[in-house]
C-alpha cells in the first residue's frame, strides 16, 4: 500500500456571499436549512418551466439546473455507483455559526458557498438566486436583503490561505457596479497537500463545527466519532464527487485504507449531540438533522490521510452536507474554542 492516500483531480472552489439586511429578518439559531431552502425554491421558480409537470422528481434530470443541483442522478450506463439512492450533490452551503436569530436593518450577514467540479461553472445562478430570494423576503417574517458582494477565496477562510499563508480573495459580485466577474481560485490536489503539511499532527486535533451525521453498522455514531468511521465516510464522498461531478473514477484501495485507519487511536473526545430540525416540502413534515459536534483527538499513522481531511474540511462528510453539517477542521483547542463560544452551548 501507498504511504498516502493520493486524490483524484477534482477541482474545489469556495466563496463567501454577504448579505446586507434591509427589513428585519429572522433565522432559525441554526441557518443551513432556511439558506438552502431559500436557496432551492427561488431556483426552481427562475428554472422550471413546468414545475407541476415534474412532480416529486425533475424530469430532465442533470440537463436541468435545478435537476442537476438538487436530485443529481447517475448517468445511464454509469460504471460504479449505480445502486447508491442518492448521488453526492455538488455543492455545499456553511452557514454562519452565529446562532442568534435577529438581524437588524443595516446588519450583515456571511455564509460560504463551496461548489464542486462541473458544479463551478453554476456560480452565476447562485449569484443571481441569492438576488432574487433577497427581494422574495428570508426568515419567518420574509425579511428584505440584499446582495452586496461575493468574493472567491483561494483558503479555508478569508485569513488562513494555503500552507497557513494570507488567503488571496478577489471579487467575483459586487452590488456597487452589478457585474460578474471571472476568476478561477479553485484548489486541487497539491494544495490539499500543502494544507496537509502543515497540519499538528500527531496529535490531530480535529473539530466538527456542525452536526456531523456519520452511520456506523446500521446507526448514527453519537460519539468519538471511531477514526476509520469517519476516514470511510469522506472516501466515499470523495468517490461520488469525483465521479459524478468531475466525470472520472477514483481507484485506490478503500478497503485497505478503512482497515488501516482502525489503528488509529480516539485518545480525547469531547463530541456531543444536538439536534436541529428542517420542514421538507418534499416529504410534508419535518426532518430531524442532528449530529456530533465538538472536539476530538487522534494518535497513530495518520499521515497517509491528512490529504483526505484537508478536503474533508472544504467538501464536508456525512448526511446533509448541503445544508452545512459535516464542517470539520483541524485545528489546535484555543482555535476550536473560539469557533465554538456562543454557537453550541456547553461545547466551548
Amino acid at each position: 500500500m501507498n504511504d498516502i492516500i493520493h486524490l483524484p483531480d477534482l477541482r474545489v472552489a469556495r466563496y463567501r456571499f454577504t448579505l446586507n439586511m434591509l427589513e428585519p429578518v429572522y433565522l432559525p439559531p441554526y441557518k443551513g436549512s432556511a439558506l438552502r431552502g431559500g436557496f432551492g425554491h427561488t431556483l426552481k421558480q427562475l428554472v422550471c418551466y413546468q414545475p407541476t409537470a415534474c412532480g416529486e422528481h425533475c424530469r430532465l434530470g442533470n440537463d436541468c439546473v435545478y435537476g442537476y443541483l438538487f436530485e443529481t442522478a447517475p448517468p445511464e450506463g454509469a460504471e460504479v455507483l449505480r445502486n447508491l439512492s442518492e448521488v453526492a450533490r455538488p455543492f455545499v452551503v456553511e452557514p454562519p455559526l452565529d446562532r442568534r436569530p435577529a438581524f437588524e436593518p443595516g446588519e450583515r450577514l456571511d455564509f460560504y458557498v463551496v461548489l464542486i467540479g462541473r458544479g463551478i461553472g453554476y456560480l452565476p445562478y447562485f449569484v443571481l438566486v441569492f438576488q432574487q430570494l433577497g427581494q422574495a423576503g428570508l426568515g419567518r417574517t420574509r425579511g428584505k436583503f440584499a446582495l452586496e458582494r461575493v468574493m472567491a477565496l483561494d483558503g479555508r477562510d478569508g485569513k488562513e490561505g494555503k500552507e497557513g499563508r494570507e488567503g488571496k480573495e478577489e471579487v467575483v459580485f459586487d452590488a456597487a457596479d452589478g457585474m460578474m466577474r471571472t476568476c478561477d481560485l479553485s484548489v486541487g490536489p497539491a494544495e490539499w497537500e500543502a494544507q496537509a503539511a502543515a497540519f499538528p499532527c500527531p496529535p490531530l486535533p480535529l473539530t466538527f463545527l456542525t452536526p456531523t451525521r456519520l452511520k456506523h453498522e446500521g446507526r448514527l455514531v453519537d460519539g468519538g466519532p471511531p477514526f476509520h468511521v469517519l476516514i470511510k465516510a469522506l472516501l466515499g464522498r470523495v468517490s461520488s464527487l469525483s465521479y459524478f461531478h468531475c466525470g472520472q473514477r477514483w481507484d485506490t484501495d478503500f478497503r485497505g485504507w478503512i482497515d488501516r485507519a482502525q489503528d488509529v487511536r480516539l485518545v480525547d473526545a469531547g463530541t456531543g449531540w444536538v439536534d436541529w430540525e428542517r420542514y421538507s416540502g418534499r416529504q410534508q413534515q419535518r426532518v430531524r438533522m442532528g449530529g456530533l459536534v465538538g472536539r476530538a483527538t487522534y494518535e497513530g499513522d495518520l499521515h497517509p490521510y491528512l490529504p483526505l481531511l484537508a478536503l474533508g474540511e472544504l467538501v464536508h462528510v456525512g448526511k446533509g452536507t448541503v445544508f452545512g453539517n459535516g464542517w470539520i477542521r483541524v485545528q489546535s483547542s484555543e482555535a476550536a474554542a473560539a469557533h465554538f463560544q456562543g454557537t453550541w452551548p456547553g461545547l466551548t
